[in-house]
């Protein structure tokens, strides 16, 4: 049996990035929160934590958070059980973390969840980071499901498609005029002198859009980047450049000119989640799914 205690430490170490404020949070000293640690290293016969400036966990250590994650989601779902069984008291408030990308949780994920979590008292800590980039918070353990681009499934989880984002190529009229030949064509040429607006320096819809549509293969361009929804939307908006939105967006914004009409990026996303699911876990798991075939393009 793996001690309690000793798991508690290696978590809090983890969720706090230190063991100064693990051992703040624990109410402990930093002697013993390093002690407990270092007995359930020796107990597993492997190293748990790769110790820094910022400390982060070793593949034996991820594996071990996400056992604990299940452990506390469980044993949560347990006590709301007992005691919705109990007239006086309500079920108590559960959160659960996940990782999605900014266009998805905006556009679909929280108007799809959004009753399933009133319904049923569960808190989100969303954490946002590029489709392609969400399952990495999946693997290191610190949330129970990710949207991600990634088809195949990560070990001990399942992958389950949930359709197709499309996206579309779109600027101000004023910018777009800029991007135009005497002909009304767009010009590659006149494009990439005017700038794009970009969500990140992970995102990369503006480059698989000039491969895909121009074939153009990592082209140098003027760039602003707004990792925010609102200021990239405004962004563009506002003609300071030129930029890929979902189809959901270009919809609302009919102020805005598509570039190239009917061209378009396809991304599709997948669930990405624990095979082992607690109750909660497992409800939060449908609702994405029945949101997704609500709200984004099925194959």
């Amino acid at each position: 049996m793996l001690d309690a205690r000793q798991l508690e430490a290696l978590t809090a170490v983890l969720e706090h990035g230190s063991f100064g404020a693990a051992a703040q949070s624990l109410s402990l000293s930093l002697a013993a929160v390093s002690l407990r640690i270092k007995a359930l290293e020796e107990v597993l016969g492997r190293r748990l934590l790769v110790r820094g400036k910022q400390v982060r966990a070793t593949p034996a250590g991820q594996a071990l958070l996400a056992h604990v994650k299940q452990l506390r989601m469980m044993e949560a779902d347990l006590l709301g059980g007992l005691q919705g069984t109990s007239a006086r008291s309500a079920p108590r408030w559960q959160s659960l973390s996940v990782a999605v990308n900014a266009d998805s949780v905006a556009s679909w994920f929280l108007p799809g969840v959004a009753p399933m979590l009133q319904r049923h008292r569960l808190l989100l800590e969303i954490l946002i980071d590029d489709q392609d980039h969400t399952h990495d918070a999946l693997k290191s353990g610190d949330v129970i499901g990710c949207v991600s681009t990634l088809a195949k499934p990560m070990r001990g989880c399942v992958a389950e498609p949930l359709g197709i984002m499309r996206y579309r190529c779109v600027a101000a009229p004023a910018l777009a005029k800029r991007c135009l030949t005497p002909s009304g064509a767009v010009s590659p040429h006149k494009l990439l002198a005017q700038p794009a607006v970009i969500f990140n320096r992970k995102d990369a819809l503006q480059d698989a859009f000039l491969v895909q549509h121009f074939g153009l293969k990592q082209p140098n361009y003027p760039r602003h980047f707004a990792p925010a929804v609102e200021a990239f939307e405004t962004a563009i908006e506002l003609g300071l450049g030129w930029g890929m939105v979902p189809e959901q967006f270009l919809a609302q914004r009919p102020g805005l000119q598509e570039l190239l009409p009917g061209a378009a990026v396809d991304v599709a996303l997948y669930w990405q989640h624990w095979v082992r699911e607690a109750p909660s876990a497992q409800r939060l798991t449908q609702a994405v799914k029945t949101a997704a075939r609500l709200y984004l393009r099925q194959a």
